[in-house]
């Protein structure tokens, strides 16, 4: 590659062009493909809710933050790696981005068999620690035994696309989960309706459709002729990209797993109240990634786009970049998420006829939604910050809104106000409005901190 060009194969350079246009280029192809990423657990929460029964939907559910741990563990190594790969990609370093595609793939098997290990290991205590209720807990057991047998789909397609977003390429990731997606919904219907196997089905109809978008996805990365291409026979880990992919990647990996951790104890304040609580509480978590999602695409694209202009040394186009992202964020937000307020029953009830379960999902909807705008501009902060390599800034925030001040809301809450869902399900919007507070104090005094440095 060159690097003159402004768009060259299966990659985008964001180091020129107009940033508005250039960041709506990566973020919408992302969004999608996020959006049907969702789709996986989501139709599984509406298969079993309409097919099977409120307790198979509370138990769906109830699984989210258990698997999150894992995940969002992986998805802070992704974010160090596509760090790293961004700002060679952007300073024209084909040699070290080589270097750099083949170590993260590497790591990446490994952590398939470490993930396989340790979920299957602990579902049962982690179910235990949330309170699931009896009506639930086998349910949620073997959903969350099957789909832990099968995570490297999810990780090898998480990462593979990883490298895509990091040179730019959104497009083809987004067409393979597109496939894998409508796949998945002919697999729940069958292996339910057809073979009534009920949430195991269900299971296995998500795992063998990440399997696919993982093969898909490497095939891509071992046939590609752009600079990006995985040669299996260079497969390795090398000690120098490993250090400075972790020097990202743990920091934003341990906010990730401890703040998901932390959920868990939200899902145990949520479970006191019962299958139906959980049933709606588990259809808004659904409903609410929606409107989140729209803000973390752009958070990923700024992410990209702050990395490359960094390894440009383009700092104040990255400074504008990361402007433009917090109000498309927001106005995003505003529009999605005021429209899921307006229609929140009719949302609700894609999910459930059940009257007692609409009920709760449409109460904690019309609560929590539109504070997503604060958290919004969280991720996009914590997302440029790590694009220029901080991870650690972020993470202590995040940790301190998300996990610490939220769990001290919940304990004050709970023991000496009022202990009801609705109140309980507002510890969200609190801890993303403290660590708003504290986002945007740092990103400040970080900018300030370069402008006197140049």
């Amino acid at each position: 590659m060159t690097g003159v060009q402004h768009k060259t194969g299966g990659t985008r350079d964001m180091t020129r062009g107009p940033i508005l246009k250039q960041l709506l280029l990566f973020a919408v192809p992302l969004l999608f493909g996020n959006i049907f990423q969702m789709l996986y657990n989501t139709v599984d929460s509406i298969v079993v809710g309409n097919f099977v029964g409120k307790e198979a939907l509370a138990a769906v559910g109830s699984t989210t933050m258990i698997i999150n741990m894992l995940v969002f563990f992986f998805n802070g190594f992704s974010v160090g790696a596509g760090v790293v790969i961004g700002q060679r990609f952007g300073a024209k370093e084909e040699k070290e981005l080589h270097t750099a595609v083949e170590t993260t793939m590497a790591l990446t098997f490994v952590f398939c068999v470490l993930f396989t290990i340790i979920g299957m290991s602990y579902v049962r205590p982690m179910l235990y620690l949330m309170a699931t209720p009896e009506d639930v807990f086998d349910n949620a057991a073997s959903y969350l035994n099957i789909y832990f047998a099968g995570i490297s789909g999810l990780l090898i397609y998480n990462m593979g696309s990883g490298i895509l977003r990091a040179v730019g390429n959104t497009t083809l990731p987004l067409m393979f989960l597109v496939f894998t997606s409508i796949l998945n919904i002919i697999l729940d219907l069958f292996f339910v309706i057809s073979l009534h196997m009920g949430i195991e089905g269900v299971a296995y109809a998500t795992i063998l459709s990440q399997f696919l978008s993982a093969a898909l996805t490497l095939l891509l990365l071992s046939r590609t002729k752009e600079i990006y291409r995985l040669v299996w026979r260079d497969l390795r880990i090398d000690k120098t990209v490993t250090k400075l992919v972790f020097a990202v990647a743990l920091p934003a990996g341990i906010q990730s797993v401890i703040t998901a951790f932390s959920n868990t104890f939200v899902q145990a304040y949520i479970n006191y109240f019962g299958s139906s609580c959980m049933a709606g509480w588990s259809c808004y978590n659904k409903l609410d990634q929606i409107v989140f999602l729209t803000t973390q695409s752009i958070a990923m694209a700024a992410t990209s786009f702050v990395s490359q202009n960094i390894g440009a040394k383009q700092e104040e186009r990255a400074n504008r970049g990361t402007m433009v992202s917090l109000a498309l964020a927001v106005s995003t937000i505003v529009v999605v998420g005021g429209t899921l307020v307006l229609n929140a029953r009719q949302a609700v009830r894609l999910f459930t006829q059940d009257e007692s379960v609409i009920a709760f999902g449409v109460m904690f909807i019309r609560t929590n939604t539109m504070f997503v705008m604060f958290n919004g501009v969280n991720h996009v902060l914590a997302g440029a910050l790590r694009g220029r390599g901080d991870s650690r800034g972020p993470m202590y925030i995040m940790l301190m809104g998300f996990v610490v001040l939220r769990q001290i809301y919940l304990f004050v809450l709970t023991r000496f106000i009022s202990n009801t869902p609705r109140p309980v399900g507002f510890s969200y919007p609190v801890g993303w409005m403290l660590t708003m507070v504290m986002e945007l104090t740092y990103y400040m005094y970080r900018r300030k901190k370069t402008a006197a440095a140049l």
